[in-house]
């Protein structure tokens, strides 16, 4: 399907289509399609057509099929957080999340859930629930994770956007591997649900989309916080998100940033040439752009204090899951990834997470300072092109690569900014690269308004990969 999810629903504006179309259509291609990436974890076909069929026409997304994520809960479906254990006991989510209720008030039919891997945990979509999900642009890589399902999905065109989570690049990783658009918003900016596990604040529901448009619509449309929440970023500027897109934002001061830190992975050739090309185009658009970006960044502790309290959220997770199942999980229950996690979240004192917690508090500060001269950074979201399948856990320390992938997008979630990865290049093997954007707290309209500037310098939401639904 080459049409974006606004020109679906003008098409139900016009009568020239019905949602239960739109509906129907979505589920030919996903059942064309799916075989060749496996990114579908549950079809919910009946209740799909039966949803089509009573959705508001004037919604302003009627009839536009989506999925959702298999780790966000959607009412009714399967809630197994992606975990053979879990899956074991038949868990069904009693509600949407905050995003999934939000879709479905836009008029989106939810078809069916994307994969994800086991609690969100990697940067690949494998679990023992569902088995792997490929990329469409190759299959013998990965989608990315873990809104890799979401990604793998909308990148062949069996829907024009899904819905997914972001707790430390799980959005923008995924959209840069399979050359979508992939928008983490602010902190607060779209509502986790006051009581919900939202990883201290890191973990963010969106969307991706194959169009800078899309992105901002969608986010238009579930935008805003629940009674219960702390408090969100200001409001989005008259017109929304949708109304920046094509907008001139100005001249604005950006840094460049093309290395990893010393003690991680560097970033290869084909990456840095696709940041440093976007350099010359937004400097040709009239922006000022240069060597520059926070220092703060690069500091090693940043990621170590991101994992203390990820290691904790783990512990809370499975631990809630054992009390509502009446069962701890077994030596063979969880994936090693969750079982490292779990155990070393046991070992962490409540005094070493307020301190982990306060070094953010910290972190965040130095941050926002950086910000107070330049108004976006352009860097890489992935220190190289997708990996194959099954990375890293078919490479030597694979744990620690999958801990040392993360330093371009993870500080974005400890200091709540929003960030954006948009399409950059294909490589010459046929690998996407995605770059990206960050912007201060709340400052959405930026990026959207940049992304929107590079859409047009060069078009992407026209290329197909290999594996396509038509």
């Amino acid at each position: 399907m080459t049409m974006d999810a606004l020109e679906q629903a003008d098409l139900v504006r016009r009568g020239e289509a019905t949602p239960r179309e739109l509906v129907e259509a979505a589920i030919d291609r996903i059942e064309r399609t799916d075989p060749h990436i496996n990114a579908i974890t549950h079809r919910r076909y009946e209740q799909a057509l039966s949803e089509a069929d009573r959705v508001p026409a004037d919604a302003p997304f009627s009839g536009v099929p989506t999925l959702s994520k298999a780790i966000n809960e959607s009412a009714g479906d399967p809630a197994n957080s992606a975990c053979a254990w879990v899956a074991r006991h038949g868990r069904v989510a009693r509600a949407d999340a905050v995003i999934n209720r939000r879709l479905r008030e836009a008029g989106f039919v939810i078809v069916g859930q994307a994969s994800a891997p086991e609690f969100g945990l990697v940067s690949v979509s494998e679990s023992r629930v569902h088995g792997v999900t490929r990329n469409p642009w190759r299959t013998d890589l990965t989608s990315g994770g873990s809104s890799g399902g979401a990604s793998a999905a909308v990148a062949a065109g069996m829907v024009p956007v899904a819905q997914g989570g972001d707790g430390g690049g799980s959005i923008r990783m995924p959209a840069a591997f399979c050359h979508l658009v992939g928008l983490k918003p602010s902190v607060g900016r779209i509502s986790a649900g006051p009581g919900t596990p939202n990883r201290w604040g890191h973990s963010n529901p969106a969307v991706v989309t194959r169009t800078v448009r899309d992105t901002a619509a969608v986010l238009d449309a579930v935008s805003g916080g629940a009674p219960g929440d702390l408090g969100g970023p200001a409001p989005l500027p008259p017109g929304g998100l949708a109304g920046v897109v094509g907008r001139d934002p100005g001249r604005l001061r950006i840094g460049v940033l093309t290395h990893a830190p010393d003690h991680a992975p560097q970033v290869v050739d084909v990456v840095r040439d696709a940041v440093l090309d976007t350099a010359r185009i937004l400097e040709g658009l009239g922006h000022k752009v240069e060597d520059a970006y926070p220092e703060a960044m690069l500091d090693p502790k940043c990621l170590e204090s991101f994992f203390d309290a990820l290691s904790v959220t783990a512990v809370q997770a499975v631990d809630a899951l054992s009390a509502e199942l009446g069962e701890e999980p077994g030596p063979d229950d969880l994936d090693p990834i969750t079982w490292f996690w779990v155990r070393r979240g046991r070992e962490i004192t409540g005094l070493e997470l307020a301190n982990a917690l306060l070094w953010q508090g910290r972190f965040r500060a130095a941050m926002a300072n950086w910000w107070q001269e330049y108004d976006l950074l352009l860097s890489p979201v992935f220190a190289t092109p997708p990996k194959p399948v099954s990375w890293p856990w078919n490479e030597p320390d694979g744990l620690q690569k999958s801990v040392d992938v993360l330093n371009f997008t993870a500080p974005f979630n400890t200091t709540g900014q929003p960030a954006i990865a948009v399409p950059a290049a294909l490589s010459a093997a046929g690998e996407p690269i995605g770059i990206q954007l960050a912007a201060a707290y709340g400052r959405e309209d930026l990026l959207v308004a940049v992304a929107a500037q590079l859409e047009t310098e060069r078009p992407w939401a026209s290329a197909r990969p290999p594996v396509f639904a038509q």
